[in-house]
């Protein structure tokens, strides 16, 4: 086996290292996390409107891991992620049920923000808050040299994640999927659209996403669980 196939890519992520808390434990980091008050008391634009309730799951175990957008209100209230009809969505595409989805051992979900953060004037969810994935995403990502697989929904874990690499549309980066899936890196990268009701328009479109991701997706999920 060639060294390169050993080699975690650095990523956008990484130069974040450091910057939540120097922890070399996974478990304290988490604590600092669950206890995070930093979009209220030092936020980056508006505060959030509500007390913080960062909902994620990171181990040491797990080889796949799902960076999505940030909890909806269906998820802010249970303290689960992805309990709403895109996490039905979401483990359809995967092709594992909701007990193997939710082993801490078989996936990591690490939004890119960890808390709901609110609705516009329209009732819709508000964007990710900025601070969770720069603050806390590089000591996370360091913590867990184990992954291999990284799903990146929707598009502001594609452009944090991806940098440079990230294409100018959601479309042309999940197009590119090859570029990023099918490599000697570790952990490879699979940029997926959000699996919201929202996006359905965009799946008729892109028939080719059903037809070419979905099985790759399929087929490196239940290589990962497998080996567990």
């Amino acid at each position: 086996m060639s060294k390169s196939r050993n080699r975690r890519e650095v990523t956008p992520a990484d130069k974040g290292a450091g910057e939540g808390t120097s922890s070399s434990s996974l478990c304290e980091l988490l604590e600092h996390v669950r206890a995070c008050r930093h979009c209220v008391e030092m936020p980056v634009g508006p505060p959030l409107p509500h007390e913080p309730r960062p909902v994620l799951v990171a181990g040491r175990s797990a080889r796949i891991c799902i960076i999505g957008q940030a909890p909806g209100t269906r998820v802010h209230a249970s303290g689960r992620p992805f309990t709403d009809p895109s996490g039905d969505r979401l483990r359809d595409w995967l092709g594992v049920s909701s007990d193997q989805f939710y082993n801490p051992h078989l996936f990591n979900i690490i939004p890119m923000g960890f808390c709901f953060p609110g609705l516009d004037d329209r009732g819709a969810d508000l964007p990710p808050r900025r601070e969770c994935a720069r603050k806390w995403h590089g000591d996370l990502f360091a913590l867990m040299p184990q992954i291999e697989l990284i799903l990146l929904v929707g598009l502001y874990a594609q452009r944090f994640h991806l940098g440079k690499r990230c294409k100018k549309t959601l479309t042309q980066t999940v197009a590119d999927w090859r570029e990023y899936a099918i490599t000697d890196h570790r952990p490879i990268w699979l940029p997926l659209p959000h699996p919201s009701w929202r996006n359905n328009a965009w799946l008729r479109k892109n028939s080719f996403f059903e037809r070419d991701v979905l099985p790759f997706l399929r087929t490196e999920v239940q290589r990962r669980i497998a080996r567990m």
